[in-house]
């Protein structure tokens, strides 16, 4: 069963509370997914310490329920 875009913006702010989330369906089958994720706490850290702050947000649903999703992170532009 596919995860809704609502369910996964809420993980992630719940583990990133002030982050901006936007969900965008890749193919019309609300299974694969893309995330724009924006975060002033993202700041100095890799692309790879920034996703995973994301995938640690997410839990065990990454990987399971939660199988294809494109990830892009960043801080806010100044």
């Amino acid at each position: 069963m596919p995860m809704a875009a609502e369910d996964i913006v809420a993980l992630i702010k719940q583990g990133i509370p002030d982050a901006e989330v936007e969900m965008q369906d890749l193919v019309g089958d609300g299974d694969h997914w893309a995330a724009t994720v924006v975060s002033p706490i993202f700041a100095g850290k890799s692309k790879i310490q920034q996703h995973q702050m994301v995938y640690r947000a997410l839990g065990d649903r990454m990987g399971g329920v939660l199988h294809a999703l494109k990830l892009t992170t960043m801080a806010p532009k100044a």
